[in-house]
């Protein structure tokens, strides 16, 4: 079973997967982490592909609609967002407290990028904690 968290940066889309690895003993990939799993990127994503077809329970982080496609069809989607000032200011927080205006304008307009694709689960970050996320996400795995 794929766990995918979609969402952009500063969603808390890794924190919450923190929390599913702790409580499923899951292995958390992000992004293009299963580059590791070979030499050629093609390769990898073939394994990587194979790996979430399988039978082992998988959390993938996913901020890039490029990797969207790496999905089984039958995996757990859930939309993990938050309002565009939260965004900002946990980004800003990750680059000394000063958030550059390209960036900021960056985080605009991918904001809600992800809004409207199919999901099993929507989180708003700051509405809730990672801790009451994961726990949605368990019970709707029958956990």
């Amino acid at each position: 079973m794929v766990i995918a968290l979609i969402g952009e940066s500063c969603t808390g889309k890794s924190t919450i997967a923190q929390r599913l690895k702790a409580a499923l003993g899951a292995p958390v990939y992000s992004g293009k982490d299963y580059l590791r799993l070979a030499k050629s990127e093609q390769e990898a994503r073939a394994k990587f592909k194979e790996l979430l077809n399988g039978p082992e329970t998988v959390v993938y982080v996913i901020s890039e609609r490029e990797h969207l496609d790496l999905l089984p069809e039958h995996c757990l989607r859930v939309l993990v967002t938050a309002d565009i000032a939260l965004i900002k200011e946990r980004f800003s927080r990750r680059t000394g407290g000063v958030l550059p205006p390209p960036v900021a304008k960056m985080l605009e307009s991918r904001h809600g990028m992800f809004d409207a694709l199919p999901h099993d689960l929507k989180i708003v970050s700051g509405e809730e904690d990672a801790d009451a996320a994961c726990a949605k996400i368990l019970a709707l795995l029958g956990r």
